[in-house]
């Protein structure tokens, strides 16, 4: 392991470029030069800003934003690093080639590739022991002989309390059910809601599981159209039974639906009796912007929440949740009893260990800073041209109709997955470009990919 590196930096208090931003300019510039070269320590904060004259809150604020962009790396007791950034310092460069030209020469067969598609989340990055404590702690519990279609009583009390912490929604555990995911909770709610023909409104494009499950539960599908903010009001018709919504990230373009929308959303709900279904899929990941409250905290007769964490932890425990008004919930009940449907007892009590000891909080304290970083990266390599980039695990990067297929072609044979939005749309599709999730490959693999990607669509 290399020691501190004696930095040569200069700050200019009368530039018009903050004293933090000229820091973490000259300190990148130097990573990037290989001044600063992999695993060298940079001195403390407390240090640094003493050498430099500064206050050390222009330190810490630029370490952050490198630690965010992930050139920095901190290691327990030890100090600040540089990251190893070597993996993807060969990447190719941005040459404003046109999208027709290729970018590099392919990789030989056999590559291994990297995957940006969509709704990936990240799973190597659970605390160990915490995760196997959890099972533990649950294979020690006695099975029910009994399957609550509610879900374990004590889980119901630790998610409503998450949920009060984590979205400022007030619920109790009377509110909540625990599902088997996003999917199980659909399908409950078209099972208990619909009757044959029901106007089924879904997002437009939106969440294609969404529209096959209402139309196997006899929904007649209504695509709803969307803009960069959201769903479209003035577009709703006045038909419909349930509306499917993502209003904290909307899947896949990636807009955040406004406050006042929100209101007229909610007013059009009470004045035409539909339910809104809100889909809070990934809404504990959010960059640079506060969260907007819920639709159900603002009309809770009028919406049912979903949320999952499929997102957070892993697809593969099949853990979610519904949350309704008491009589709402007990229909939905009564249809799950009906159909034999019930959530794993064993998976319920590793996750009610999670909640208790305060392991699932700390994991996504953990996510939130490296999601950060991948999302960081995207925006510094592709800029303007992404949207969406404020929360969750994906953006949208727009494209001409024409050059979408030609570059995941070409993408692809240089080792990168992507997904157009053409899935996502019912009909026609609006809205043409890449859907980029950025939850299951790595740092360095986000940057390699972009990298690619940048130079097949002439950015830079």
């Amino acid at each position: 392991m290399r020691g501190h590196v004696d930095l040569p930096l200069s700050l200019d208090r009368g530039a018009p470029v903050p004293l933090a931003v000229q820091l973490g300019d000259q300190l990148r510039d130097g990573m990037r030069a290989g001044t600063l070269k992999s695993g060298e320590r940079l001195p403390s904060s407390r240090g640094l800003a003493h050498v430099l004259g500064v206050s050390r809150t222009v330190v810490t604020e630029a370490f952050q934003q490198l630690y965010a962009e992930g050139w920095l790396e901190g290691r327990h007791g030890s100090g600040t690093f540089v990251a190893d950034f070597s993996r993807f310092a060969s990447a190719p460069r941005r040459t404003g080639r046109r999208a027709t030209e290729p970018a590099a020469e392919p990789e030989a067969p056999g590559q291994r590739t990297i995957d940006l598609r969509p709704g990936r989340p990240w799973v190597l990055g659970h605390d160990d022991a915490a995760w196997r404590r959890a099972w533990r702690l649950a294979a020690g519990r006695p099975p029910s002989d009994v399957s609550d279609p509610y879900g374990h009583p004590r889980l119901r009390e630790l998610l409503a309390d998450h949920l009060r912490r984590a979205r400022a929604v007030p619920v109790g555990p009377e509110n909540v059910m625990v599902t088997r995911g996003t999917g199980n909770g659909l399908d409950l709610i078209a099972a208990t809601l619909f009757e044959p023909g029901d106007g089924a409104g879904v997002e437009e494009p939106g969440y294609r599981s969404a529209r096959e499950i209402f139309a196997a539960r006899g929904g007649r599908i209504v695509p709803c159209r969307v803009d960069e903010q959201g769903v479209v009001l003035q577009a709703l018709p006045d038909d419909l039974r349930v509306l499917y919504t993502t209003p904290a990230h909307q899947y896949p373009l990636g807009g955040r639906l406004p406050i006042p929308r929100r209101e007229r959303l909610l007013a059009w709900a009470r004045r035409t009796g539909a339910t809104v279904v809100e889909d809070d899929y990934d809404a504990e990941f959010r960059y640079d912007v506060a969260p907007l409250p819920a639709l159900y905290g603002l009309d809770p007769e009028r919406v049912v929440l979903l949320g999952t964490l499929s997102k957070s932890l892993s697809p593969d425990l099949g853990i979610g949740w519904l949350v309704a008004t008491p009589g709402l919930l007990a229909d939905i009940a009564r249809t799950r009893k009906r159909l034999a449907d019930r959530t794993s007892g064993p998976v319920q009590e590793a996750i009610s260990v999670l909640l208790e000891r305060g392991d699932l909080d700390r994991h996504l304290r953990r996510m939130r800073l490296e999601y950060a970083r991948r999302r960081a990266a995207i925006v510094e390599i592709l800029g303007s041209h992404v949207s969406g980039d404020s929360a969750g695990l994906h953006v949208f990067l727009r494209l001409p109709k024409q050059d979408v297929l030609p570059l995941v072609e070409a993408a692809a044979e240089r080792g990168v997955l992507l997904r157009t939005t053409e899935r996502h749309h019912h009909g026609p599709v609006r809205h043409h470009g890449l859907v980029l999730g950025y939850g299951s490959a790595s740092l360095a693999d986000v940057r390699k990919a972009c990298a690619v990607i940048a130079g097949l669509v002439g950015i830079g």
